[in-house]
Protein backbone atom coordinates (compact mmCIF):
# COMPACT_ATOMS: atom_id res chain seq x y z
CA UNK A 1 0.00 0.00 0.00
CA UNK A 2 1.23 3.49 -0.79
CA UNK A 3 1.16 6.01 2.04
CA UNK A 4 1.02 9.76 1.55
CA UNK A 5 -0.82 10.89 4.69
CA UNK A 6 -0.88 9.11 8.04
CA UNK A 7 -2.78 10.54 11.00
CA UNK A 8 -0.75 9.95 14.16
CA UNK A 9 -3.64 11.02 16.40
CA UNK A 10 -7.10 9.50 16.06
CA UNK A 11 -9.56 8.47 18.75
CA UNK A 12 -11.88 5.68 19.75
CA UNK A 13 -14.20 7.20 22.37
CA UNK A 14 -16.05 5.06 24.88
CA UNK A 15 -19.41 6.55 23.98
CA UNK A 16 -19.14 5.09 20.44
CA UNK A 17 -18.33 1.57 21.56
CA UNK A 18 -20.93 -1.24 21.44
CA UNK A 19 -23.36 -0.44 24.30
CA UNK A 20 -23.00 -3.88 25.91
CA UNK A 21 -19.24 -4.25 25.38
CA UNK A 22 -18.19 -3.99 29.01
CA UNK A 23 -21.15 -5.64 30.73
CA UNK A 24 -21.04 -8.59 28.32
CA UNK A 25 -17.33 -9.21 28.74
CA UNK A 26 -16.71 -8.40 32.40
CA UNK A 27 -16.21 -11.12 34.99
CA UNK A 28 -18.99 -11.62 37.51
CA UNK A 29 -17.11 -9.58 40.12
CA UNK A 30 -17.10 -6.47 37.94
CA UNK A 31 -20.18 -6.79 35.75
CA UNK A 32 -22.31 -4.32 37.73
CA UNK A 33 -19.40 -1.84 38.02
CA UNK A 34 -18.87 -1.47 34.28
CA UNK A 35 -19.91 1.44 32.07
CA UNK A 36 -23.31 0.78 30.52
CA UNK A 37 -26.08 2.59 28.68
CA UNK A 38 -29.35 3.86 30.20
CA UNK A 39 -32.11 6.18 29.02
CA UNK A 40 -31.43 9.81 29.92
CA UNK A 41 -33.26 13.12 29.51
CA UNK A 42 -31.51 13.79 26.18
CA UNK A 43 -31.39 10.20 24.99
CA UNK A 44 -29.33 7.10 25.75
CA UNK A 45 -26.26 7.84 27.84
CA UNK A 46 -23.26 6.02 29.24
CA UNK A 47 -23.11 5.80 33.05
CA UNK A 48 -21.75 3.60 35.83
CA UNK A 49 -23.22 2.28 39.07
CA UNK A 50 -21.30 4.75 41.23
CA UNK A 51 -22.70 7.79 39.43
CA UNK A 52 -20.15 8.39 36.67
CA UNK A 53 -21.52 10.05 33.53
CA UNK A 54 -19.54 9.38 30.36
CA UNK A 55 -21.86 11.27 28.01
CA UNK A 56 -24.47 10.65 25.37
CA UNK A 57 -24.39 7.47 23.33
CA UNK A 58 -22.55 8.36 20.09
CA UNK A 59 -22.24 11.96 21.26
CA UNK A 60 -19.72 14.68 20.47
CA UNK A 61 -16.09 14.38 21.52
CA UNK A 62 -14.57 12.25 24.24
CA UNK A 63 -17.06 13.54 26.82
CA UNK A 64 -20.10 12.65 24.71
CA UNK A 65 -21.54 16.15 24.68
CA UNK A 66 -24.75 17.01 22.89
CA UNK A 67 -24.13 18.42 19.43
CA UNK A 68 -25.73 21.87 19.18
CA UNK A 69 -25.56 23.46 15.72
CA UNK A 70 -23.76 26.78 15.47
CA UNK A 71 -21.75 26.52 18.71
CA UNK A 72 -18.48 24.91 17.52
CA UNK A 73 -17.50 25.37 13.89
CA UNK A 74 -15.48 22.16 13.63
CA UNK A 75 -18.40 20.17 15.05
CA UNK A 76 -20.66 21.73 12.44
CA UNK A 77 -18.28 20.52 9.73
CA UNK A 78 -18.34 16.99 11.12
CA UNK A 79 -22.11 17.15 11.44
CA UNK A 80 -22.38 18.11 7.79
CA UNK A 81 -21.14 14.60 6.92
CA UNK A 82 -24.02 13.07 8.90
CA UNK A 83 -21.75 11.80 11.68
CA UNK A 84 -23.99 12.68 14.62
CA UNK A 85 -27.24 11.89 12.83
CA UNK A 86 -25.87 8.48 11.97
CA UNK A 87 -24.93 8.06 15.62
CA UNK A 88 -28.49 8.73 16.70
CA UNK A 89 -29.59 5.98 14.32
CA UNK A 90 -27.16 3.54 15.89
CA UNK A 91 -24.67 3.74 13.01
CA UNK A 92 -21.33 3.81 14.83
CA UNK A 93 -18.98 5.24 12.22
CA UNK A 94 -16.11 5.46 14.72
CA UNK A 95 -16.25 1.82 15.74
CA UNK A 96 -17.51 0.07 12.63
CA UNK A 97 -14.13 -0.59 11.05
CA UNK A 98 -15.23 -0.34 7.42
CA UNK A 99 -17.15 2.89 8.05
CA UNK A 100 -14.17 4.36 9.90
CA UNK A 101 -11.88 3.60 6.99
CA UNK A 102 -14.33 5.30 4.62
CA UNK A 103 -14.30 8.39 6.83
CA UNK A 104 -10.50 8.49 6.70
CA UNK A 105 -10.64 8.01 2.93
CA UNK A 106 -12.90 11.06 2.86
CA UNK A 107 -10.11 13.02 4.57
CA UNK A 108 -7.31 11.71 2.37
CA UNK A 109 -5.77 9.62 5.17
CA UNK A 110 -4.39 6.15 4.41
CA UNK A 111 -3.63 5.08 7.99
CA UNK A 112 -4.12 6.29 11.55
CA UNK A 113 -2.99 5.74 15.12
CA UNK A 114 -5.78 5.07 17.61
CA UNK A 115 -5.79 6.52 21.13
CA UNK A 116 -8.44 5.16 23.46
CA UNK A 117 -10.71 5.44 26.49
CA UNK A 118 -8.31 6.37 29.27
CA UNK A 119 -10.21 9.49 30.33
CA UNK A 120 -13.19 7.25 30.99
CA UNK A 121 -11.11 5.01 33.22
CA UNK A 122 -10.47 8.03 35.44
CA UNK A 123 -14.11 9.13 35.49
CA UNK A 124 -15.16 5.62 36.52
CA UNK A 125 -13.70 6.47 39.95
CA UNK A 126 -13.09 2.79 40.65
CA UNK A 127 -9.50 1.79 39.94
CA UNK A 128 -10.05 -1.94 40.33
CA UNK A 129 -12.97 -1.88 37.90
CA UNK A 130 -10.98 0.41 35.59
CA UNK A 131 -8.33 -2.28 35.20
CA UNK A 132 -11.05 -4.67 34.03
CA UNK A 133 -12.54 -2.04 31.72
CA UNK A 134 -9.18 -1.40 30.05
CA UNK A 135 -8.54 -5.12 29.56
CA UNK A 136 -11.91 -5.43 27.83
CA UNK A 137 -11.22 -2.39 25.68
CA UNK A 138 -7.78 -3.65 24.67
CA UNK A 139 -9.25 -6.99 23.61
CA UNK A 140 -11.86 -5.14 21.54
CA UNK A 141 -9.21 -2.88 19.98
CA UNK A 142 -7.08 -5.88 19.06
CA UNK A 143 -9.99 -7.38 17.15
CA UNK A 144 -10.92 -4.02 15.62
CA UNK A 145 -7.46 -3.40 14.15
CA UNK A 146 -6.62 -7.01 13.20
CA UNK A 147 -8.36 -7.04 9.77
CA UNK A 148 -6.53 -3.89 8.62
CA UNK A 149 -3.03 -3.69 10.14
CA UNK A 150 -1.94 -1.74 7.08
CA UNK A 151 -4.33 1.07 8.07
CA UNK A 152 -4.82 0.96 11.84
CA UNK A 153 -2.23 1.17 14.62
CA UNK A 154 -3.90 0.48 17.95
CA UNK A 155 -2.41 1.75 21.21
CA UNK A 156 -3.07 -0.51 24.18
CA UNK A 157 -4.61 1.43 27.07
CA UNK A 158 -2.52 1.11 30.23
CA UNK A 159 -3.60 2.19 33.74
CA UNK A 160 -1.42 4.64 35.66
CA UNK A 161 -2.76 4.34 39.22
CA UNK A 162 -0.92 1.08 39.95
CA UNK A 163 2.46 0.06 38.55
CA UNK A 164 1.63 -3.59 39.22
CA UNK A 165 -1.51 -3.30 37.10
CA UNK A 166 0.32 -1.33 34.41
CA UNK A 167 3.17 -3.80 34.00
CA UNK A 168 0.79 -6.78 34.04
CA UNK A 169 -1.28 -5.28 31.22
CA UNK A 170 1.80 -4.40 29.17
CA UNK A 171 3.00 -7.99 29.45
CA UNK A 172 -0.44 -9.27 28.44
CA UNK A 173 -0.84 -7.07 25.35
CA UNK A 174 2.77 -7.60 24.29
CA UNK A 175 2.13 -11.35 24.30
CA UNK A 176 -1.03 -10.84 22.21
CA UNK A 177 0.90 -8.88 19.58
CA UNK A 178 -0.69 -6.49 17.12
CA UNK A 179 -0.47 -3.36 19.27
CA UNK A 180 1.82 -0.54 18.14
CA UNK A 181 2.31 1.30 21.41
CA UNK A 182 1.15 1.96 24.95
CA UNK A 183 -1.34 4.73 25.75
CA UNK A 184 -0.81 5.66 29.40
CA UNK A 185 -3.72 6.97 31.46
CA UNK A 186 -3.05 10.69 31.83
CA UNK A 187 -5.06 11.96 34.80
CA UNK A 188 -4.75 14.98 37.11
CA UNK A 189 -3.81 12.82 40.11
CA UNK A 190 -1.15 10.89 38.20
CA UNK A 191 2.28 10.45 39.80
CA UNK A 192 4.70 13.00 38.22
CA UNK A 193 7.02 11.55 35.61
CA UNK A 194 10.15 12.46 37.56
CA UNK A 195 9.12 9.95 40.25
CA UNK A 196 10.93 6.55 40.40
CA UNK A 197 7.43 5.03 40.44
CA UNK A 198 7.63 4.93 36.63
CA UNK A 199 10.90 3.05 36.27
CA UNK A 200 9.33 -0.43 35.74
CA UNK A 201 7.13 0.93 32.96
CA UNK A 202 10.04 2.61 31.16
CA UNK A 203 11.96 -0.67 31.38
CA UNK A 204 9.20 -2.90 29.99
CA UNK A 205 8.37 -0.40 27.25
CA UNK A 206 11.98 -0.51 26.10
CA UNK A 207 12.02 -4.30 26.39
CA UNK A 208 8.85 -4.82 24.36
CA UNK A 209 9.67 -2.03 21.89
CA UNK A 210 6.21 -0.54 22.43
CA UNK A 211 6.48 3.28 22.50
CA UNK A 212 4.95 5.16 25.42
CA UNK A 213 2.17 7.63 24.56
CA UNK A 214 0.86 10.33 26.87
CA UNK A 215 -2.09 12.22 25.43
CA UNK A 216 -2.86 15.69 26.60
CA UNK A 217 -5.89 16.26 28.83
CA UNK A 218 -4.99 19.67 30.27
CA UNK A 219 -4.83 20.27 33.99
CA UNK A 220 -7.53 19.62 36.54
CA UNK A 221 -10.80 21.15 35.38
CA UNK A 222 -11.49 24.32 37.40
CA UNK A 223 -14.52 24.60 39.68
CA UNK A 224 -16.66 27.26 38.05
CA UNK A 225 -19.86 26.74 40.05
CA UNK A 226 -19.35 29.72 42.39
CA UNK A 227 -19.10 32.17 39.49
CA UNK A 228 -21.84 33.68 37.29
CA UNK A 229 -22.09 32.42 33.69
CA UNK A 230 -20.04 35.24 32.07
CA UNK A 231 -17.11 34.52 34.39
CA UNK A 232 -17.52 30.77 33.88
CA UNK A 233 -16.99 31.36 30.17
CA UNK A 234 -13.75 33.24 30.87
CA UNK A 235 -12.48 30.39 33.03
CA UNK A 236 -13.43 27.81 30.43
CA UNK A 237 -11.67 29.83 27.70
CA UNK A 238 -8.45 29.90 29.73
CA UNK A 239 -8.67 26.18 30.47
CA UNK A 240 -9.34 25.12 26.88
CA UNK A 241 -6.77 27.46 25.35
CA UNK A 242 -3.98 26.36 27.66
CA UNK A 243 -4.57 22.62 27.88
CA UNK A 244 -1.85 21.64 25.39
CA UNK A 245 0.87 23.68 27.12
CA UNK A 246 0.12 21.75 30.30
CA UNK A 247 2.18 18.96 28.77
CA UNK A 248 5.40 20.92 29.31
CA UNK A 249 5.55 19.56 32.86
CA UNK A 250 5.39 16.00 31.55
CA UNK A 251 8.20 16.62 29.08
CA UNK A 252 10.44 18.24 31.68
CA UNK A 253 9.70 15.55 34.26
CA UNK A 254 10.45 12.76 31.81
CA UNK A 255 13.79 14.14 30.61
CA UNK A 256 15.08 15.42 33.97
CA UNK A 257 14.19 12.05 35.56
CA UNK A 258 17.01 10.46 33.56
CA UNK A 259 14.64 7.84 32.11
CA UNK A 260 15.81 8.48 28.55
CA UNK A 261 19.45 8.21 29.61
CA UNK A 262 18.86 4.91 31.39
CA UNK A 263 16.67 3.55 28.59
CA UNK A 264 18.08 4.72 25.25
CA UNK A 265 15.70 2.42 23.39
CA UNK A 266 12.61 3.96 24.97
CA UNK A 267 10.43 6.01 22.60
CA UNK A 268 7.90 8.53 23.94
CA UNK A 269 5.11 10.34 22.11
CA UNK A 270 3.31 13.37 23.51
CA UNK A 271 -0.10 13.20 21.87
CA UNK A 272 -2.08 16.23 20.68
CA UNK A 273 0.10 18.64 22.63
CA UNK A 274 0.82 21.12 19.89
CA UNK A 275 4.43 21.90 19.03
CA UNK A 276 4.93 25.67 19.15
CA UNK A 277 5.84 25.71 22.86
CA UNK A 278 8.35 22.85 22.73
CA UNK A 279 11.44 24.69 21.37
CA UNK A 280 11.23 27.24 24.17
CA UNK A 281 10.93 24.55 26.84
CA UNK A 282 13.83 22.55 25.41
CA UNK A 283 16.03 25.61 25.15
CA UNK A 284 15.23 26.60 28.72
CA UNK A 285 15.89 23.07 29.96
CA UNK A 286 19.30 23.18 28.27
CA UNK A 287 20.01 26.51 29.91
CA UNK A 288 19.11 25.35 33.41
CA UNK A 289 20.98 22.06 32.97
CA UNK A 290 24.12 23.90 31.90
CA UNK A 291 23.75 26.46 34.68
CA UNK A 292 22.89 24.42 37.75
CA UNK A 293 21.65 20.86 37.13
CA UNK A 294 24.59 18.97 35.68
CA UNK A 295 24.50 16.76 38.76
CA UNK A 296 21.41 15.06 37.31
CA UNK A 297 21.65 11.71 35.56
CA UNK A 298 22.03 13.26 32.13
CA UNK A 299 25.06 12.85 29.88
CA UNK A 300 23.62 15.00 27.09
CA UNK A 301 21.68 18.23 26.86
CA UNK A 302 17.94 17.75 27.50
CA UNK A 303 17.19 18.80 23.92
CA UNK A 304 19.39 15.98 22.63
CA UNK A 305 17.27 13.37 24.42
CA UNK A 306 14.22 14.94 22.81
CA UNK A 307 15.70 14.59 19.35
CA UNK A 308 16.90 11.04 20.00
CA UNK A 309 13.77 9.54 21.58
CA UNK A 310 10.72 11.82 21.61
CA UNK A 311 7.88 12.87 19.32
CA UNK A 312 4.92 15.21 19.48
CA UNK A 313 1.71 15.19 17.46
CA UNK A 314 -0.36 18.19 16.44
CA UNK A 315 -3.34 18.87 14.22
CA UNK A 316 -2.95 22.56 13.38
CA UNK A 317 -0.10 24.75 14.63
CA UNK A 318 1.18 27.34 12.13
CA UNK A 319 3.56 28.80 14.71
CA UNK A 320 5.06 25.41 15.51
CA UNK A 321 5.51 24.62 11.83
CA UNK A 322 7.74 27.69 11.54
CA UNK A 323 9.97 26.15 14.22
CA UNK A 324 10.47 22.74 12.63
CA UNK A 325 14.21 23.32 12.33
CA UNK A 326 14.37 23.75 16.13
CA UNK A 327 11.98 20.89 16.87
CA UNK A 328 13.64 18.45 14.50
CA UNK A 329 11.95 17.28 11.33
CA UNK A 330 12.13 13.68 12.58
CA UNK A 331 10.31 14.42 15.87
CA UNK A 332 6.97 15.80 14.68
CA UNK A 333 3.92 13.86 13.49
CA UNK A 334 0.67 15.31 12.23
CA UNK A 335 -2.77 13.93 13.10
CA UNK A 336 -6.33 14.97 12.23
CA UNK A 337 -7.68 14.21 15.75
CA UNK A 338 -10.77 12.49 14.31
CA UNK A 339 -13.50 12.78 15.58
CA UNK A 340 -12.89 15.46 18.22
CA UNK A 341 -14.28 19.00 17.88
CA UNK A 342 -10.80 20.57 18.12
CA UNK A 343 -9.60 18.40 15.23
CA UNK A 344 -9.59 19.21 11.53
CA UNK A 345 -11.42 16.25 9.96
CA UNK A 346 -12.73 16.24 7.22
CA UNK A 347 -10.69 19.25 6.02
CA UNK A 348 -7.16 18.00 6.61
CA UNK A 349 -5.91 18.63 3.08
CA UNK A 350 -6.86 22.29 3.32
CA UNK A 351 -4.98 22.70 6.62
CA UNK A 352 -1.93 20.77 5.46
CA UNK A 353 -1.64 22.68 2.21
CA UNK A 354 -1.90 26.01 4.02
CA UNK A 355 0.41 25.28 6.96
CA UNK A 356 3.00 22.96 5.41
CA UNK A 357 3.03 24.37 1.89
CA UNK A 358 6.16 26.50 2.41
CA UNK A 359 8.22 23.54 3.72
CA UNK A 360 10.50 21.45 1.49
CA UNK A 361 8.68 18.39 0.19
CA UNK A 362 11.03 16.01 2.03
CA UNK A 363 10.30 17.69 5.38
CA UNK A 364 6.57 17.91 4.72
CA UNK A 365 6.44 14.21 3.89
CA UNK A 366 8.23 13.27 7.12
CA UNK A 367 5.69 15.19 9.18
CA UNK A 368 2.55 13.91 7.48
CA UNK A 369 3.68 10.38 6.70
CA UNK A 370 7.21 9.03 7.03
CA UNK A 371 7.85 9.64 10.73
CA UNK A 372 4.66 7.82 11.70
CA UNK A 373 5.26 5.07 9.14
CA UNK A 374 8.67 4.39 10.65
CA UNK A 375 7.57 4.50 14.30
CA UNK A 376 4.47 2.34 13.83
CA UNK A 377 5.67 0.02 11.10
CA UNK A 378 3.28 1.05 8.32
CA UNK A 379 4.60 -0.34 5.09
CA UNK A 380 6.99 -2.71 6.83
CA UNK A 381 7.41 -6.03 5.11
Amino acid sequence: MRYDVISADGHVDLIWLPPDLFTSNASAKFKDRMPHVVDGPKGPMWVSKNGANFGLLNGMGSAGREYVPGVIHRSDRMASTGLYEDGKKGIRRLTDVELRLKDQDRDGVQAEVLYGVLGSSMRLNDNEAADEMLRIYNDWLYSFCKPHPERLAGLANIPSHSMESAVAEVKRVAKMGGFKGLDIANRPDMVPLWDPFWDPLWAISEETKLPIHIHTIGGRSPDVTKYPPPVQRRIFAVHITGFQMHMSGFLMGLIFSGALERHPGLKVVIGEAGIGWIPYVLDHMDLEWEDQFKDLELKMKPSEYWKRQCYATYQTDPVGVRLIDLLGEDNVMWGNDFPHPDGIWPDSKEFLDRELGPLPEKVRRKIVCDNAAKLYGFGAA
